[in-house]
């Protein structure tokens, strides 16, 4: 019986590279999908030297017509996801009056549009061979308003309500959908998203990648809905429960302002 298939989007780094590392070391095949094709080689090679077989696709998905050219890859190759990884993404931190627009517009087509629309396309035939999965890459942003930062965290708040929705879809059917919802992570995001000077940077403790992506293994395998790494994550992740939106409002514009 040959080995399960994981898709991961945005694999050429940061948590997307350490995830696939995870899923092979699990004895999952895996295909990378992402720009550089330069640096998912590099990360094909490394899983090659776990065990797993590797299949690189550089495709642009942050485009209206990404997912497309990926699901055509993937038909190309002829191979069936088993578990589709949801990862790819990216942030950027302006006020909107003052943002890039195309920039914002490319930001929904990747965090939100890809992802749908690679859920849509992919989740059939896991329910038909009734196993697999999704696993969606939000962020301790979607539990809240994110002044300076709108759009992404209005973007992460719409991955998580679609995984708790597909939750509840799948329940039952031998495939479940889970939301890994980390807050700061070390990597290549915080500089894309020009938040380096950002307060919230200097005051967030930052989990690395690995870490974030073996809790968020471990919790995907054993069926959890939504994943958040670390103590304090949680926290941040409760606290507008309890907290006035106005006042939640003041401090998130307080901590992303350079």
């Amino acid at each position: 019986m040959s080995a399960p298939l994981v898709l991961v989007t945005g694999a050429s780094g940061g948590i997307g590279e350490a995830l696939a590392t995870q899923f092979a070391r699990h004895g999952y095949d895996v295909a990378l999908a992402a720009r550089s094709a330069d640096r998912l080689a590099d990360v094909a090679a490394k899983l090659a030297g776990k065990g797993a077989k590797t299949h690189v696709i550089p495709v642009d998905l942050a485009v209206p017509e990404g997912a497309q050219n990926l699901l055509g890859a993937l038909k190309d190759l002829h191979l069936d996801v088993d578990v589709l990884v949801n990862n790819a993404g990216f942030g950027d931190m302006d006020p909107v009056a003052e943002a890039d627009c195309a920039k914002l517009m490319s930001m929904v087509d990747l965090n939100i549009r890809t992802l749908t629309e690679l859920s849509c396309a992919l989740l059939p035939g896991m329910v038909d061979r009734r196993r697999g999965g999704v696993l969606n890459v939000a962020s301790t942003a979607a539990f809240m308003p994110g002044p300076n930062m709108a759009v992404y965290y209005a973007s992460k708040a719409y991955v998580l309500s679609f995984t708790r929705a597909l939750y509840a879809e799948l329940k039952g059917s031998g495939v479940h959908a889970s939301a890994l919802c980390p807050g700061p992570v070390k990597s290549g995001f915080q500089d894309a998203a020009d938040m380096k000077g950002s307060l919230l940077l200097k005051l967030s403790p930052m989990m690395g990648p690995k870490k974030v992506a073996r809790i968020g293994y471990k919790a995907f395998a054993k069926g959890k809905r939504e994943i958040v790494p670390g103590l304090s994550n949680k926290i941040m992740a409760v606290s507008p429960r309890f907290t006035p939106t106005a006042m939640t409002m003041r401090l998130i514009k307080k901590l992303q302002t350079q």
